[in-house]
């Protein structure tokens, strides 16, 4: 087993479980833009990836038009349902265990930076680590750009020392971008089987927050 000295966490179907707040504020703006509601189904995908991204999948857009959407997604969101979220069952243990054995927790969402930190810092994970970031309001960082910020805020300059863990294919990405190990969990938005998992790549996979102790 390796031993990390890093572990970096996605948001959104890892740490937290959103889609309560998200597709409030999704349907909002689909509402407000004059677009056509879409399907349960179709609005799950909104969740994790950026918004910007999401939307353009959906409906064919691009262009300036999906800035205006964004604007309109997080005004709403940051206003009435950002704090819509529930911690899954055993996360907390996770966070504490790494921490009192001495492992760096960090988190790299693709959540506004502003909104990642309130949302963590309202669910006290603050107390585990200040080392959180988040995406700009242009989408013009990646994943792998938000793992980086992470490591270099530890000062973690090459990357066998950590690992990423996330529910997607975007956190499977930008590990593999970052050329760091990645952990995947089958209980958040994203991955469904430990073979979707394992085809991404990872070194591992967990189907309970509780089950990722055994990967440190």
């Amino acid at each position: 087993m390796k031993q990390y000295k890093i572990a970096v966490f996605d948001l959104d179907g890892t740490i937290l479980d959103t889609a309560e707040g998200l597709l409030a504020a999704v349907k909002y703006t689909i509402d407000k833009m004059g677009l056509t509601m879409l399907s349960d189904e179709q609005l799950l995908t909104f969740i994790g990836p950026p918004i910007q991204d999401s939307f353009a999948k959906a409906y064919h857009l691009e262009g300036d038009i999906l800035q205006t959407i964004a604007t309109c997604f997080r005004n709403r969101y940051k206003d009435y349902d950002l704090l819509k979220a529930v911690p899954y069952a055993g996360i907390y243990e996770v966070f504490e265990n790494l921490y009192q054995r001495g492992i760096r927790i960090a988190v790299a969402t693709y959540k506004r930076q502003d909104y990642a930190e309130l949302i963590l810092k309202h669910f006290g994970f603050d107390k585990y680590t200040k080392i959180m970031y988040g995406a700009d309001h242009e989408n013009k960082l990646k994943k792998v750009d938000i793992i980086e910020k992470c490591l270099l805020d530890c000062r973690i300059y090459d990357g066998l020392n950590a690992v990423m863990v996330g529910d997607s294919s975007y956190d499977a990405v930008g590990a593999q971008k970052m050329g760091i190990d990645f952990i995947g969990v089958t209980y958040g938005f994203g991955f469904r089987t430990a073979n979707e998992v394992l085809q991404a790549g990872a070194v591992g996979y967990a189907n309970t927050p509780g089950a990722l102790i055994n990967y440190f």
